[in-house]
């Protein structure tokens, strides 16, 4: 059985809420369902989040500093083209 719900939304909001439902091709009653949904979900805990603090070591500021990390983690190294040989170094010869 469905209610009447009353909601009282200021300008801004508003546009807000009927830009998202017309992008999706909703109704703005479709799209407040489907918020409410979301937010009062079953689920008591996103299951990435329950990953968090499972890697012991990782530096206290990785989520503030994560792109800095990972910049850090990786070493550019020159790509050697298939079949390259080194150039060599002749030796002196001796006579």
């Amino acid at each position: 059985m469905t209610r009447p719900l009353q909601v009282y939304l200021d300008d801004q909001d508003l546009q807000r809420l009927e830009a998202f439902a017309r992008s999706r091709g909703w109704t703005k009653s479709h799209a407040i369902r489907a918020a409410i949904r979301a937010l009062t979900k079953e689920s008591p805990s996103d299951p990435l989040l329950d990953l968090s603090g499972d890697i012991d070591g990782l530096p206290p500021d990785l989520s503030r500093n994560f792109h800095r990390y990972l910049n850090e983690t990786y070493i550019a190294e020159p790509t050697v083209a298939y079949g390259a040989r080194r150039q060599r170094t002749r030796k002196t010869v001796r006579r």
